[in-house]
């Protein structure tokens, strides 16, 4: 295992474990400012998501040895077909309007996906150092904006379901730590180049799918003018922390 990438990769993976606490929010903070707060921030995730697929992720896969090749082409609609999947057979549903009564998954359905998500995660975010620092923060920041809201989301499943708040954060806790053990399985298992190579442009179908199925349509449900230019903001800002960071590569 490589220090200069394990190190970096493993620090980024305990960041985005420790915004799985970040429910507990739901119990302190008003509704109405959650909500406001919570589409604001959507919003600035699905132009992160995208912009980390657009901007830095497709253009390595191009710059890699192998280019951009019909398998890249594959991987891509894999990471797409493999989240729509795992949303159908897990019943995934990211409620990123914790505070809205809508159809959830039993809570250990919730968990299940959950940990399955962020194990899938913490090796994409890993696979990603592998390739560059640069990408490696890109697209750990994009991961951990998509996590923010999808966890406050997951708490207040949990909660709705009948777990007590203090056992829901703390099972949240337990799923957030499985992006740690897939990011350290991708580490000690495997050439991080070469999943990298593989893994790259599925995290880019994964990302554009997230984006587009699961976040974007959230948008939708607040048509109000002004919120939703508030809302073309966001996703721009998201859009352009992701070109920004390319200053650094």
């Amino acid at each position: 295992m490589d220090a200069d990438v394990a190190l970096p990769a493993l620090a980024a993976l305990v960041a985005i474990s420790a915004l799985s606490l970040i429910g507990g929010l739901t119990l302190v903070v008003a509704p109405k400012t959650l909500k406001r707060g919570l589409i604001v921030l959507v919003a600035f995730a699905a132009g992160a998501l995208l912009g980390d697929a657009f901007i830095h992720i497709i253009p390595e896969v191009a710059e890699s040895e192998k280019g951009f090749d019909l398998r890249a082409s594959l991987m891509i609609i894999g990471g797409v077909v493999t989240f729509f999947v795992l949303e159908k057979t897990l019943h995934w549903h990211h409620s990123h309007m914790p505070t809205e009564e809508v159809m959830h998954p039993v809570a250990t359905m919730n968990l299940v996906g959950d940990g399955l998500h962020n194990f899938i995660d913490g090796a994409i975010v890993a696979a990603a150092f592998g390739v560059s620092p640069q990408v490696g923060v890109a697209t750990a920041i994009a991961v951990g904006l998509h996590e923010i809201p999808q966890e406050l989301g997951d708490f207040a499943i949990l909660v709705h379901s009948g777990v007590a708040p203090r056992r829901a954060l703390f099972l949240n806790l337990v799923t957030g730590l499985a992006s740690v053990i897939g990011g350290v399985l991708t580490l000690l298992l495997a050439s991080v180049a070469s999943t990298g190579e593989l893994l790259l442009p599925f995290t880019a179908g994964a990302f554009v799918y997230i984006a587009s199925t699961d976040l974007i349509p959230e948008l939708h449900k607040e048509p109000e003018p002004g919120k939703s230019l508030i809302q073309v903001i966001s996703l721009l800002v998201g859009v352009g922390t992701m070109v920004a960071l390319t200053a650094f590569e």
